[in-house]
C-alpha cells in the first residue's frame, strides 16, 4: 500500500526515484501504534527522499488484523490511506472490542464512502493483496510487526523499537548518498 504523491523532478535528469522503505505492520498491533512516530520522524526527515509503503502482516493472535488490512487498503483505493492507518491505529483498543464497525466508522469520520468499505469487507476484493503482503513477509523472514526493509535489511522491531529509528536513518542515509556518487 503507498500513497505518498509522486516525487517532483530533480533536474535535467527527471523525477528522482525515492528509496523505498517497507513497514511491515497490522493495525490491530500497539507497537505497531508506537511505531508511528518513526514513520512521522522518517517523513519530516526525508520528505518525498524517502518512500514509506505500508505492507501487511496480519497476526493470528489479532483478531480483526486481516480485515483492518483489507479496510485500508479500500482507503488507499479512496485516497486516504496513510490517514485511515493512522486513525485505526491511534485506536487499536477500540478495533479490539468492535471489529469490523469500528473499521467502517473510521471510514465514515474521515470522510471516506463508509459503505463501500462495508461492501469491501463482505466482497473481499482487497484479500489477494493482503495476503500477497503476508506471504511475502514469511518468505523474507518477517515474524513480527513493526518490521522495515530498508535496501536489503530487515529490522525487526516486534520485540524492542529501541534505537531503531536510529538504525533506519542510518542505512537510508547511506543508501540516499550512494545515489548521488
Amino acid at each position: 500500500m503507498n500513497d505518498s504523491p509522486p516525487s517532483d523532478p530533480s533536474g535535467p535528469a527527471g523525477p528522482a526515484t525515492p528509496l523505498v522503505i517497507d513497514v511491515w505492520c497490522e493495525l490491530q498491533c500497539p507497537d505497531c501504534r508506537t511505531a508511528l512516530d518513526d514513520v512521522r520522524a522518517l517523513r519530516a526527515r526525508y520528505g518525498d527522499r524517502v518512500e514509506l509503503r505500508l505492507r501487511h502482516f496480519p497476526l493470528e493472535k489479532h483478531k480483526h488484523a486481516f480485515a483492518a488490512a483489507q479496510a485500508a487498503e479500500e482507503a488507499l483505493e479512496q485516497g486516504k490511506g496513510w490517514e485511515y492507518v493512522e486513525a485505526v491505529l491511534g485506536r487499536v483498543e477500540q478495533l479490539a472490542r468492535t471489529g469490523e464497525p469500528f473499521l467502517v466508522e473510521v471510514a465514515r469520520e474521515l470522510g471516506l464512502d463508509a459503505e463501500e468499505f462495508d461492501t469491501a469487507l463482505v466482497d473481499g476484493r482487497h484479500i489477494l493483496i493482503v495476503d500477497a503482503d503476508q506471504a511475502e513477509g514469511k518468505a523474507i523472514g518477517v515474524t513480527g510487526t513493526p518490521t522495515y526493509v530498508v535496501g536489503d535489511e530487515r529490522l525487526d522491531g516486534g520485540k524492542s523499537q529501541e534505537g531503531l529509528r536510529d538504525r533506519i536513518e542510518e542505512i537510508a542515509d547511506r543508501l540516499l548518498a550512494g545515489d548521488r556518487d
